[in-house]
């Protein structure tokens, strides 16, 4: 990684933009097949979002331990015991938390609410940062937080819905999967910056897939009896959502420093939004395109360092 002395590389923006456009691919992925409009004149039958965010992390977790094995050798791989109980909490509380209620809202709204919720993590963990005494509660980041807010509400369709009332289960769920993701990147502050991303991916993604066993066992997804079809779209779905998109999130920071990589990744809502809305015809009212602006001026104004104390809050990407 870089820092932030060292000047940006183009190379870096490609790379962290081509992360946000998997990510972005995932969520409307996600949405095709819970709706069953994935391959037109062929349509998988729908998957559970609970098998979706299992699936996607046990495939993940299977490719980052074959590869680190291949290349570093299990010793290499160990970690302390504080640091592994550490690392179970980031993957049940953070990663598969995370997963499955985004993935559920998408199911039950659409994805522009989704991902824009979701993306008010990084205002919790100011409001965390703030509440705690760790960083001071400067006129800009007050006013970032209104921001996110008022955005929110116009996501949703609080304001000029004509009538439609937005799903409140899928509302909460979206909710619940940003204080998750704000969850990942205070409880884990310490832990990325003492390991390699890719050791940091390993575990989370191991402690999700043993969560996920736990709470719906094997024999419970084989009983869903899923098509060969559905069980190749869920390794693809990993491959580009998890492995793909890390890869080239973690190569981006070898060029970029984490602030300015975090400000290109809000590309990831944009991309998201425009796909569902040209592949599923999922439209976006005026008023929710100005609450999009609103919580993606808020995520940059406090991911952005100040000026004077160079304080800034920076959320690793959890997608």
């Amino acid at each position: 990684m870089l820092t932030p002395a060292k000047a940006p590389s183009l190379r870096g923006y490609f790379y962290i933009a081509a992360a946000t456009f998997c990510w972005g691919v995932s969520a409307t992925l996600g949405r095709a097949v819970f709706t069953g409009r994935l391959l037109p004149g062929h349509p998988l039958r729908p998957i559970d979002p609970l098998i979706l965010s299992q699936a996607r992390t046990g495939f993940a977790f299977l490719i980052f331990l074959a590869t680190l094995l291949l290349r570093r050798g299990w010793r290499r791989l160990l970690l302390p015991a504080a640091d592994f109980r550490r690392m179970l909490l980031l993957g049940t509380l953070g990663l598969a938390g995370s997963n499955y209620f985004y993935y559920l809202a998408i199911q039950r709204t659409n994805v522009a609410t989704a991902i824009m919720v979701q993306y008010t993590a990084p205002v919790w963990v100011l409001l965390y940062m703030v509440a705690r005494g760790l960083q001071p509660a400067a006129l800009r980041r007050v006013a970032a937080v209104a921001l996110a807010v008022a955005g929110i509400a116009l996501v949703i369709g609080l304001f000029g819905a004509g009538g439609v009332r937005p799903d409140t289960i899928g509302v909460v769920a979206a909710l619940l999967a940003a204080l998750s993701f704000a969850y990942y990147n205070i409880g884990g502050h310490t832990i990325l910056a003492r390991y390699d991303p890719w050791i940091v991916l390993l575990y989370v993604t191991f402690s999700a897939s043993l969560f996920w066993i736990v709470i719906n066992p094997p024999w419970k997804v084989l009983a869903a009896h899923y098509s060969s079809g559905q069980w190749l779209f869920l390794l693809l779905f990993s491959i580009v959502s998890v492995v793909m998109a890390y890869s080239f999130y973690i190569a981006g920071l070898r060029y970029l420093d984490p602030t300015r990589a975090v400000v290109v990744s809000c590309l990831e809502p944009v991309f998201a939004i425009v796909m569902a809305a040209i592949v599923l015809g999922e439209a976006v009212r005026p008023l929710q395109t100005l609450g999009i602006v609103l919580v993606l001026s808020a995520i940059i104004v406090v991911q952005t360092p100040n000026k004077r104390s160079g304080e800034v809050v920076v959320v690793e990407p959890i997608e």
